[in-house]
């Protein structure tokens, strides 16, 4: 019902940027909070940021003033700025959306596959 895509990742030199982009489609009522989390080999995953449907955001103590978390409620898209990237920021990337659905009228986590961001000279 519904499907969220990622895209936008790659390999990029230490310095750099990235903007990660999610689309939602699909049928639902509204999407509430949108965001992104991260997960390295052997690692837990972990949030990056996060943004409510009214603009407010939230950040990873490890990105807070390098990535910026925006949305276009019309487009039903979510976006992540990522610059200064370092080599510890390589991880696959997801895009998360609470979402209401006529067939499920209560918040449910919906993610994305994931895209590959890989830092490295």
């Amino acid at each position: 019902q519904v499907q969220l895509v990622e895209s936008g990742g790659g390999l990029v030199q230490p310095g750099g940027s990235l903007r990660l982009s999610c689309a939602a489609s699909g049928s639902f009522f509204s999407i509430n909070t949108m965001g992104w989390y991260r997960q390295a080999p052997g690692k837990q995953r972990e949030l990056v940021a996060t943004i409510s449907s009214g603009g407010s955001t939230n950040y990873a103590d490890s990105v807070k003033g390098r990535f910026s978390i925006s949305r276009d409620n019309a487009k039903n898209t979510v976006h992540l700025q990522m610059n200064s990237l370092k080599p510890e920021d390589t991880a696959v990337y997801y895009c998360s959306a609470g979402v209401v659905t006529a067939s499920f009228p209560r918040e449910y986590d919906y993610w994305g596959q994931g895209t590959q961001v890989t830092v490295s000279s």
